[in-house]
């Protein structure tokens, strides 16, 4: 095995040499996430077992009860990387403000932003889950990070990796050069690259959505979704098959081994709320990571690595995938997103309309 297979840390390692100025502090940083993603990993394994399953109190996703794995999860990422003085501050999904690393320990040149348990909803079913990581640079290294120096654009992401926990443990990292996978040997206790370079297909016949939302969607999306259901029969003249799993980490790891695009778009049913998944934990590092990939992030409305944050929690709309699919569907929201559609395809008869 160790000589068919590059590890992780050869391979941080062979990405520092391109780069002679560079101090190791962000490959360093990268197997400290990498060990949380182990442990994490053994958590979820083992499930009830440790007592880590639970129930949802709520099917209000702003409501929800947290897991016990969600807490072991938080916990292991925080514990286990504020220790290593390549951080000046750390952000979770969960955390209403930064956390500040402890005093006795040396601070940073990074910022850390993670999601330390996606699609948790899954876990009493035994479905894969998955984390989520950014790493940008501080601002001002050395010191305490503040809200705002987390308010970076993705652009601006020096890594971005998620971890996802199904059959076999896999860990996605790009710091730029490429998306590429890496597998856990669980005797070993090591990741192993098996995927270099991903490459998502420009085109494809296969959509993730929650159709369950479809009455809530704009007319943009109602009328892409729409012409993939019409299949053969429809305007594109093939038939598509459609996927949908509530773990952001499962369906980017889809897109990622055989194509397809995925949307989580904005809708109304919070006029005030452009979507539903958040900016600086889950689209910003997955976008990166799609991107990479040769496929394409966008809100339905622009480039996600652009949009500049606002507010540390912030939610948008999440379009990725295949390239011409997610173009499409940009198409369709700057032609005909505002007005009712002419066609009778997309009247009160198209299997996702709800008549009004």
């Amino acid at each position: 095995m160790l000589a068919d297979h590059t590890t992780l840390t050869q391979f941080l390692i062979e990405e520092r040499r391109r780069h002679p100025d560079a101090s190791g502090e962000l490959n360093a940083l990268i197997l400290d996430v990498a060990l949380v993603c182990k442990a994490v990993a053994r958590a979820v394994a083992r499930g009830s077992l440790d007592g880590g399953l639970g129930s949802m109190a709520t099917t209000d996703r702003e409501q929800r009860v947290p897991k016990a794995l969600d807490v072991v999860a938080h916990d292991l990422f925080l514990r286990g990387n504020e220790w290593g003085g390549h951080l000046a501050g750390m952000m979770s999904e969960r955390m209403e403000a930064p956390c500040a690393i402890p005093a006795h320990f040396p601070k940073g040149r990074y910022l850390l932003l993670f999601d330390p348990l996606d699609g948790a909803s899954g876990i009493d079913v035994n479905a894969a889950v998955g984390s989520i990581f950014s790493i940008l640079r501080a601002p001002h290294p050395d010191l305490d990070a503040s809200a705002a120096d987390f308010l970076q654009s993705g652009s601006r992401q020096v890594c971005a990796g998620y971890a996802v926990y199904g059959p076999s443990t896999m860990l996605v990292v790009t710091v730029g050069t490429g998306a590429h996978g890496f597998t856990l040997d669980p005797m070993l206790g090591e990741f192993f690259l098996t995927h270099p370079d991903f490459r998502i297909p420009d085109a494809t016949c296969e959509f993730a959505i929650n159709a369950a939302n479809s009455r809530f969607w704009e007319p943009a999306v109602r009328r892409y979704i729409d012409e993939c259901v019409a299949g053969k029969g429809g305007s594109r003249g093939e038939d598509f098959n459609m996927r949908w799993s509530a773990s952001l980490v499962a369906e980017a790891h889809r897109v990622l081994m055989r194509g397809g695009v995925v949307l989580y778009p904005r809708d109304a049913r919070d006029p005030l709320r452009p979507g539903w998944l958040r900016l600086l934990h889950e689209a910003n590092p997955i976008a990166f990571i799609i991107e990479q990939a040769n496929g394409c992030a966008s809100t339905g409305r622009g480039r996600v690595l652009d949009t500049l944050p606002q507010a540390l929690q912030q939610r948008i709309g999440f379009i990725f995938g295949a390239r011409e699919e997610v173009r499409r569907i940009e198409q369709y929201h700057d032609e005909r997103n505002l007005r009712e559609f002419d066609s009778p395809l997309f009247g009160s008869r198209g299997l996702f309309r709800v008549a009004v």
